[in-house]
């Protein structure tokens, strides 16, 4: 597909669409072929590729965008709170992280697959 047919598709810019795809270009999941017909093909077998492989082609940084920015050392309550939150975002986080690692792209065509099947 090309970028801008993804693109209309997730409704976003062409643009976006194509800074991702370069992720997963890099790590080898996605070629692109120019010229009429080209786009973007899959280059890399379902079955070898998790969620987590994908979140880290794409840059993802970091799975929660929550926690403590500006802690106060001074406040031994916000000191408390705040190694509670990260002690629980810690675990959400690993938690999280095995789940992506066990889901593979192929288990997700597969669920795809099922759907398209069941469409009336």
């Amino acid at each position: 597909m090309t970028s801008d047919a993804i693109a209309r598709m997730l409704g976003t810019n062409a643009v976006v669409v194509r800074r991702t795809m370069a992720g997963l270009r890099d790590a080898g999941y996605v070629r692109s072929e120019k010229g009429h017909g080209g786009g973007w093909v899959l280059a890399a077998d379902l079955e070898s590729v998790s969620l987590l492989d994908v979140h880290r082609a794409v840059g993802g940084p970091r799975i929660f965008a929550i926690g403590t920015e500006h802690a106060n050392p001074d406040c031994a309550v916000e000191k408390v709170v705040n190694e509670a939150v990260a002690d629980a975002l810690a675990k959400a986080e690993a938690l999280l992280l095995a789940r992506l690692g066990a889901v593979s792209l192929a288990e997700l065509a597969r669920g795809f697959g099922a759907l398209c099947r069941q469409a009336p």
